[in-house]
């Protein structure tokens, strides 16, 4: 039996905006997107701001009452302790972030995160009721290499170690060679990618799993092509990066039905 998911579009500020910026964007956002169908709840908002950001975000949104979801851009493997520049999820938490982004490649490129540190953080944010915004990905030396879907699945298959079926969890699929690049994989290539780690969620957390998790397109997601993604059946939504960045295109975005027959 199909289960309905509600499509979340989630934007990713990186290291841009500071707090007084995150401020004057998050009110511009709101307003444009006034009436807009993330107002019923047929679309979830989520914005991820640099840490120095959250706070000051996450007083907005309950001032105002905006219905945006509010993540962090990581989280670390441990609760608490001596690890310097290190972020809890007992902090996020308690800063009402509902999401946090783990195992993005830039985290992975210039940190150097494998796959056991990315299960490590996603097994801190379940530990805390934060929903780990789980990404996987591959360079295009990877996809020549082993074809579409295998370094992401077999990234996905270690972060979900030890997750529970019942556990809550969204899945971005970014190809690396994709992301900031202005060309966007296709709709049938996401399509095939989003299909193949959904079979790697039932294998790990049952089928009911699957069928209800979210999994995501991300890399160079744009409002001129969020259409023909959406119209894929295992493409649930966007992890957008630079995009989201720009109030007016990043409202187009969200606004995708408007273009879309679903």
């Amino acid at each position: 039996m199909a289960v309905a998911r509600t499509p979340l579009i989630a934007g990713n500020w990186k290291m841009n905006l500071d707090h007084l910026q995150a401020v004057a964007f998050v009110q511009k956002l709101h307003w444009t997107l006034k009436d807009a169908a993330h107002e019923d709840g047929s679309v979830e908002v989520a914005v991820f701001p640099p840490f120095t950001d959250i706070r000051t975000v996450q007083t907005l949104i309950d001032a105002d009452k905006i219905s945006f979801a509010l993540g962090a851009q990581d989280i670390s493997s441990h609760d608490s302790g001596a690890y310097t520049g290190e972020i809890s999820g007992a902090f996020l938490s308690k800063l009402s972030c509902g999401y946090v982004i783990i195992g993005h490649s830039e985290r992975r490129e210039y940190h150097a995160e494998s796959d056991e540190v990315v299960a490590a953080k996603v097994q801190a944010a379940l530990r805390h009721g934060v929903v780990p915004v789980i990404c996987v990905g591959e360079t295009a030396e990877d996809l020549e290499k082993f074809g579409a879907s295998a370094v992401p699945a077999g990234q996905l298959e270690v972060a979900l170690s030890g997750v529970a079926a019942d556990a809550e969890i969204v899945v971005a699929y970014e190809p690396v060679w994709a992301i900031g690049s202005g060309q966007a994989a296709t709709p049938q290539q996401a399509q095939d990618v989003c299909a193949k780690l959904r079979e790697v969620i039932a294998s790990k957390m049952g089928a009911d799993a699957a069928a209800k998790t979210r999994v995501l397109y991300g890399g160079s997601v744009k409002s001129a092509n969020i259409a023909s993604f959406m119209r894929e059946p295992d493409v649930d939504g966007a992890l957008v990066g630079g995009a989201s960045l720009v109030a007016d295109e990043f409202a187009a975005i969200i606004r995708f039905q408007k273009h879309v027959g679903v």
